[in-house]
């Protein structure tokens, strides 16, 4: 797992609707302050003095009685029991923080030296700051998290237009067989861009916990039928030896890479020249055909072995369909006609 996935991941601890964050909540609405350390590992024990040994289960209120007293709070790595509480933790003072209170620097420095999540409630500031290792958080109201969210969905879903019409375009270049680099890179440029705005608003989901029920529907429903058509239209273009280390190549580009077409040409296993993003490329098929009813992907890898390229499918007999292991002559016919059915909706739909 990606260390930025891996804090995602934490945050849910943290989350609306979580006993956790109803207890953050009541400190921080008492105005008390408070210090949590989540994680009873050997690093973390080493640390703390003094104070008192509970492992007791942990309620939001046992959570907000406690922050009442100076000291800090230990939980388990669950953050279900409470183990230790009004206790102090001294790091290295020689480890260095950026903050100015003592709760907030002593909480960066505890999470540095153990690299476990440490929570700050702010007394003056009245603001939650989370810590884990050199990662910093502030967690923000419920509103404004939503309010990011809800922009975040409207700029997908303008994004996820201009994609998917780009999709049909690209079809219909494919049954014309006039395909260049270009329209390719062009087309995977643009599902990039809708899945990073996706994980976007999954990370906002994430953080809303329960409040965020309503933006995740709305993105699930967005994202259904355009989830594997990137993966798709890389498997029928791919050139290279190793097609995960290409997939992997184009996943970890960020949006400014996204940009230049020539480094998704050389992810495709292409050159990056803009004389050969003008090539002409056919397509193996997987995309289309995946569009085809109660057709399975062990079908259509043996149809892309035998024919190689979409427009031999195309061109090939019900009989020369049926010798292909896993189709019989139903099915022959059946891709028959579904490839003919795409082929008449993409020409009416495409704007080339």
């Amino acid at each position: 797992m990606r260390e930025d996935d891996m804090i995602y991941e934490h945050l849910k601890m943290v989350a609306p609707g979580t006993q956790l964050y109803e207890g953050l909540e009541s400190i921080l609405k008492a105005k008390t302050g408070g210090l949590i350390v989540i994680g009873d590992t050997p690093e973390v024990l080493e640390l703390v003095n003094g104070g008192f040994y509970i492992d007791a289960e942990m309620h939001p209120g046992s959570l907000y009685e406690l922050a009442k007293m100076d000291g800090a709070i230990v939980l388990s790595s669950d953050a279900k029991r409470i183990l230790y509480a009004n206790t102090q933790l001294v790091p290295d003072s020689m480890i260095p923080s950026f903050e100015t209170g003592t709760r907030h620097k002593t909480a960066e420095r505890v999470a540095k030296q153990t690299g476990q999540i440490v929570i700050s409630i702010s007394q003056r500031r009245n603001i939650i700051t989370i810590y884990r290792g050199n990662w910093k958080y502030i967690i923000r109201e419920v509103s404004v998290m939503l309010a990011k969210a809800n922009q975040a969905l409207s700029t997908l879903e303008k994004y996820r237009s201009v994609f998917l019409q780009s999709l049909t375009n690209l079809s219909a270049l494919e049954f014309e067989d006039l395909v260049t680099l270009t329209d390719v890179t062009t087309v995977l440029q643009r599902s990039q861009m809708v899945n990073k705005i996706a994980w976007e608003i999954e990370r906002y989901v994430i953080q809303l916990g329960s409040e965020g029920r309503l933006v995740r529907m709305q993105l699930e429903e967005l994202m259904a039928d355009t989830k594997d058509e990137g993966l798709l239209v890389f498997k029928d273009y791919y050139m290279g030896d190793d097609f995960n280390e290409g997939w992997d190549q184009l996943e970890e580009m960020d949006s400014d890479d996204l940009l230049n077409l020539g480094l998704i040409s050389r992810a495709l296993g292409y050159g990056g020249s803009m004389t050969s993003l003008d090539q002409a490329v056919a397509s193996r098929g997987y995309r289309v055909l995946a569009k085809i009813p109660r057709l399975p992907m062990p079908v259509i890898e043996n149809l892309v072995k035998t024919f190689n390229d979409l427009s031999t499918i195309m061109d090939a007999t019900i009989e020369e369909l049926d010798d292909v292991e896993g189709i019989g002559e139903v099915r022959a016919k059946a891709i028959k006609e579904g490839l003919r059915r795409i082929r008449e909706q993409v020409l009416v739909d495409s704007h080339i």
